[in-house]
């Protein structure tokens, strides 16, 4: 079982926090399908994007012991439906990315959406910068 699978818009980099979460070298691609790593449940930001795939979502996520919602703090829309997180009987937590790159008011706004999502705990990173990237990887060993 997989200690964490991220589920996420396109973009929001779900991908860059496999990687780090694995110590790889950064590099972007886009995710096709489901990709497993050694800790971690990488899927494709259409399966969030399309509530058609939810399911897939559903499905992949019993693989794993916590639900990672990550959002980038830049994007100008929200995807994922208000109470997403109630279809899981497991941890979900929010993962707030892109902070160095985004205003208060959208770190605040990605927040609340978060909030709205039904996350436990919310996480503010930035991959690039190393910014809140161990307090939420000291987070998942304990779990």
């Amino acid at each position: 079982m997989k200690n964490i699978i991220f589920m996420g818009k396109t973009g929001c980099g779900k991908t860059t926090l496999c990687q780090k979460l694995d110590q790889l070298e950064l590099k972007y691609k886009k995710t096709q399908s489901i990709e497993l790593y050694t800790d971690a449940i990488d899927t494709p930001g259409e399966y969030i994007e399309n509530r058609g795939f939810y399911n897939a979502l559903i499905v992949a996520a019993s693989d794993a012991k916590i639900i990672g919602i990550v959002y980038d703090a830049t994007q100008e829309r929200n995807y994922i439906a208000p109470g997403f997180a109630s279809r899981f009987s497991k941890n979900v937590i929010g993962i707030i990315t892109k902070i160095n790159l985004a205003t208060e008011i959208q770190i605040n706004y990605a927040s609340e959406m978060l909030s709205m999502i039904g996350v436990n705990k919310i996480f503010k990173v930035d991959t690039v910068d190393d910014v809140g990237v161990e307090e939420l990887f000291t987070y998942l060993e304990k779990q």
